[in-house]
């Protein structure tokens, strides 16, 4: 199964992993410039719309790319190597690139504007007369939420409690499982909302908040090296834009509502912990009473209960040598030959695993890993192998080798924190 990574799980994945990009800039700001949107964005409409207006503002001719900045036509997403020759070929500045506190792009090449659109990771269900008959929970006391493959509504998803995953491919069809009934509720980006009441105005939905350091997104432009003028630019036509009104009525009907806007600004200030990154699971350091599924199991009996431990699982030098393999075989694609990150995060590092108080375990990373990847075919690995690719994770962020092979099962059950281990 190709699966395209979504706009914001892209943003993430680049700025987080140091995306090397390489643009047509000229030291003085251009007369005309190029513009793309994301890739199978749903503010497309929106951010086509400001892009005028703020080009237009600074004096600046737009043209935009007819097919955004992914052209080579597949659904196996985009790559660094991608977006750059896609920045060199067909735009100059991007529109509509989500950013957020977990992916500030401190250690990117790209330039950002201001943001034009506040807006984040939404809990929807439905509203109206089916409401009554989906919104009920199986007799087990679990419902079904909906979430986009690779993207933050997943890893927003799988912090819920007693729930099933209906994990959808875009954006779109996570909002649909819910109005079709596939899905209880669904954590999806809000501008998704707005353009899939769009597309089917006799639809409603109850909206809530999600509390999550993944949820918090803003819209800006973006541009690579070189571009300090003409992001100066973009950022007074904001400005101007802004203090006229002129923003506010481009963006009023995509903006969260003012009830979830407000309720976001307080769950923001309480988020004070770290940012967490991509690789999340069942991180609490005792023993969770829910339960999740395990790869390549069905739904009906396909869930174990994770157990505890206190101490790093051992493996061995084999293991670390056949973890290696398969990474570069279906991993390093995404994650780096060197596992520094390309369209996906790095796994390496104090951004993964940092010298003390990480917020993963490796248990959580395990049962995310084992679950999830690799995104193109999740599960096809067996237990063992997902054990030997995580004991190659555990030796190259510092953890030593031992004389017991690591189980499957120590790995999961694992609550000991991620944290770089002493050998380094």
């Amino acid at each position: 199964m190709n699966i395209r990574l979504t706009q914001v799980a892209l943003a993430s994945a680049l700025v987080a992993g140091a995306a090397q990009v390489a643009v047509h800039a000229a030291a003085q700001t251009p007369s005309s410039v190029r513009v793309c949107t994301m890739p199978g964005s749903p503010s497309a409409e929106l951010d086509k719309s400001v892009a005028r207006a703020v080009l237009n503002t600074a004096g600046i001719a737009a043209t935009f790319a007819s097919r955004g900045i992914d052209d080579n036509g597949g659904d196996e997403g985009i790559s660094a190597r991608e977006l750059s020759k896609s920045l060199q070929r067909d735009c100059d500045v991007i529109a509509g690139f989500p950013r957020s506190s977990v992916a500030d792009g401190s250690d990117s090449q790209l330039l950002f504007s201001q943001g034009y659109l506040h807006s984040g990771y939404v809990s929807i269900a439905l509203r109206g007369d089916h409401a009554a008959n989906t919104n009920v929970a199986a007799p087990d006391g679990k419902i079904t939420i909906a979430a986009t493959w690779s993207s933050p509504s997943q890893l927003i998803a799988v912090e819920q409690k007693n729930a099933r995953f209906d994990l959808e491919t875009t954006s779109r069809l996570t909002v649909d499982a819910v109005a079709k009934g596939r899905a209880q509720r669904a954590i999806v980006w809000y501008p998704a909302v707005v353009a899939y009441r769009r597309a089917h105005p006799q639809q409603h939905f109850d909206v809530a908040v999600t509390e999550s350091p993944y949820a918090d997104w803003n819209l800006v432009f973006a541009s690579g090296p070189g571009t300090q003028q003409l992001q100066k630019r973009i950022d007074g036509a904001l400005a101007r834009l802004r203090s006229d009104g002129r923003l506010a009525a481009l963006t009023r009907n995509w903006a969260l509502p003012a009830t979830i806007a407000t309720v976001s600004a307080t769950t923001r200030a309480s988020l004070v912990r770290s940012p967490a990154r991509y690789l999340d699971g069942p991180t609490q350091p005792s023993p969770r009473a829910n339960v999740w599924r395990v790869s390549g199991m069905p739904a009906a009996g396909g869930f174990i209960k994770v157990a505890a431990t206190t101490e790093a699982p051992s493996f061995d030098h084999d293991q670390v040598a056949h973890g290696e393999h398969l990474y570069a075989d279906s991993c390093a694609k995404c994650h780096g030959e060197k596992l520094e990150g390309n369209t996906a995060p790095s796994l390496i590092g104090p951004a993964f695993a940092p010298a003390a108080n990480s917020h993963l375990t490796i248990g959580g990373i395990y049962q995310y890993m084992s679950t999830n990847m690799p995104a193109d075919h999740p599960g096809k690995m067996s237990d063992e192998e997902y054990a030997d690719l995580m004991a190659f994770l555990l030796y190259t962020n510092g953890y030593d080798t031992g004389n017991a092979k690591l189980t499957a099962q120590a790995a999961q059950s694992s609550t000991t924190p991620l944290n770089a281990g002493p050998r380094h």
